[in-house]
């Protein structure tokens, strides 16, 4: 039941009534909270069709509106704002309909067509880091949210396996490794190959300093540095498919796909299906022969083939190498219809990738709609911008990365030293402990960065992002543990639920706890739309505000009158079962205690 779709019907008969216009839309929003009322109509863009003073269109309108619409019990019209008193029994109601619902909010798959989601995407010659936290969070929580908003979702990655970069940890492995293995060194796959990915550069960056050195231009000695040809040479062998190097390549991408999947599952995100580089590469190059017959591609002298997209305002952009080689936007047309052929049932696609990509996103798309495949009018780019630490920016081949194990440790520390110091656990075992350290340095880690749009970039401060007050994931989570206490009480108490027939007059701050639960679905809603998991984490926060407001301000236990009592009992529990909700679209979970 949707009050404001049943006013914007009765506001257009009212002008329609009144003053014989038809008003094409209605403007809402929420009645500032020093006036009376609970939502407002906004007269003046009505000024366009109506001609008058804008408090007494307000006046005629906000009486007919009361003899309409029995929800509607009283109004009051300040300056050109229409203030609308919605009645008790409205809100009871929706209440009534909610209080037992599972899963309020979230609408059950009905689209038929599936959405799959794109995030990740490591290179194997590095463990993951700090940047790649955000991808995660991101691709993962956009993912759960389309869920909720009624979509079929696959969650995938495409694993970058092949290349230049990975033949550079390989040839450092060879010539400093002496054989080690993650068991004989006791660290996990992705950090012994990221090692030797650093020991590469030290080394690649010592020759050339060598070779300057002898009189060698810089520009040349960076091509001609030994250890650089070694890993050319690699790469050349592997497409070849030299049995030596293709085992070698297995075994060290077998040691980093073992570490990355520990890191995911402390990280808590997973995936529906893989694609690897090395399966891809070659993806695409018989669609760009198609391409060219139907004239969406052209062939220039030298054997390349392009396409021009300067009539679209970018620009022409080279598909196939005059050798016959595909290009990465060769790879990414072919590994997108794949999937469709993979999934029939994929109508879109969302790419989680840095805005270091949105030129790259913007052609892949405009070829791909060009090529006639429907389902590229739903294709997104989840653009999003890099996330920096205070230290300044982080540089993979140089080891400054900031580790994304690391960081989870470095933040169940933080949560465990602001915990201990706040003195909130003295009845709890020590396991208890731990695994309430690491829940709450997760979500303070996921919450700091999933409430900030992902269009925007990230200095990410973890101290900040663990205090127990303020916008942060631990002042959610200690909330949703109050929540959790006081249902505790109220059951051994034995407050008996609330017949659905029960009147209750309400209180200011109950209203104002019921309204905030109405915006739930629509904010689910529309952060599918926009990708942004950032407007459920706003929105648990100023949820999370108004309750603590309300529990400062009215009595729960305390107060004498059963029905009411019961009632309070009951929306604070649905307060913390839409809290619950909203942190499990961003993959952060909530204490019982805290």
């Amino acid at each position: 039941m949707n009050i404001q779709n049943t006013l914007e019907t009765e506001v257009k008969k009212a002008v329609s009534s009144l003053f014989e216009v038809s008003l094409p839309t209605v403007e809402f929003q929420p009645t500032r909270k020093d006036f009376e009322g609970d939502i407002t109509v906004v007269v003046f863009p009505m000024l366009r069709f109506v001609k008058g003073n804008p408090v007494q269109i307000g006046e005629q309108i906000g009486e007919f509106l009361v003899e309409a619409v029995p929800e509607i019990v009283n109004f009051n019209v300040i300056k050109g704002f229409l203030n609308l008193v919605i009645s008790d029994a409205y809100y009871l109601t929706f209440f009534n309909g909610i209080r037992l619902q599972e899963n309020f909010g979230y609408v059950s798959p009905a689209d038929s067509e599936a959405v799959m989601v794109e995030y990740s995407s490591p290179n194997t010659n590095k463990p993951l880091h700090l940047g790649h936290i955000r991808n995660n969070l991101l691709g993962y929580s956009v993912a759960e949210i389309l869920k909720a908003a009624g979509k079929k979702v696959y969650k995938t990655q495409i694993i970058n396996d092949r290349g230049i970069h990975i033949c550079k940890s390989m040839v450092a492995w060879q010539r400093f490794g002496n054989g080690e293995t993650p068991e004989s060194t006791g660290l996990k796959g992705d950090k012994l190959v990221g090692n030797y990915y650093v020991a590469f550069d030290k080394k690649y960056k010592e020759e050339i300093a060598k070779l300057v050195a002898d009189g060698i231009d810089v520009k040349v000695a960076e091509k001609q540095a030994p250890i650089l040809q070694e890993a050319q040479a690699m790469l050349l062998q592997w497409e070849a498919g030299d049995e030596a190097v293709v085992a070698l390549w297995k075994k060290m991408n077998g040691w980093v796909y073992e570490g990355f999947d520990v890191t995911y599952q402390n990280l808590g995100v997973d995936f529906d299906q893989l694609y690897y580089e090395s399966d891809t590469y070659l993806l695409g190059k018989d669609v760009v022969a198609d391409g060219l017959e139907k004239g969406v591609f052209y062939k220039k002298e030298d054997g390349s083939v392009w396409i021009d997209l300067t009539d679209e305002g970018l620009d022409e952009k080279i598909v196939l190498r005059a050798d016959g080689t595909a290009v990465y936007m060769t790879q990414d047309i072919g590994t997108a219809i794949q999937r469709v052929k993979d999934y029939p049932d994929i109508g879109g696609m969302v790419y989680t990738v840095g805005n270091e990509q949105d030129y790259h996103f913007k052609v892949l798309f405009l070829i791909l709609k060009k090529l006639g495949f429907s389902w590229a009018e739903k294709l997104h780019h989840l653009s999003y911008g890099m996330v920096d630490l205070p230290s300044g920016k982080m540089k993979s081949r140089e080891g400054t990365v900031v580790d994304a194990d690391d960081l989870m440790v470095d933040m169940t520390q933080t949560a465990a030293a602001i915990a201990e110091e706040l003195g909130k656990l003295e009845a709890y075992s020590e396991t208890e402990k731990q695994h309430l350290y690491k829940m709450i340095g997760l979500g303070a880690l996921k919450y700091y960065i999933l409430k900030v749009d992902p269009k925007k970039r990230i200095l990410f401060d973890p101290e900040e992002s663990v205090d127990f007050q303020g916008n942060t994931g631990p002042f959610i989570q200690y909330t949703y543990a109050r929540i959790q206490s006081i249902l505790r009480k109220a059951g051994s108490l034995e407050v008996p639920m609330i017949a659905a027939d029960t009147e209750v007059e309400l209180h200011p701050k109950e209203k104002e706890m019921l309204k905030q639960l109405q915006q739930f679905p629509e904010t689910v809603q529309l952060a599918a739309e926009q990708y942004s998991p950032a407007l459920v984490a706003n929105y648990t926060y100023d949820l999370v505000k108004g309750f603590n407001s309300f529990y400062q301000q009215v009595s729960i236990l305390g107060e004498t009158d059963t029905p009411r009592k019961s009632f309070r009992v009951q929306l604070a529990k649905k307060v913390g079962d839409v809290v619950q909700s909203a942190f499990h679209l961003l993959g952060i979970q909530v204490p019982e205690r805290m």
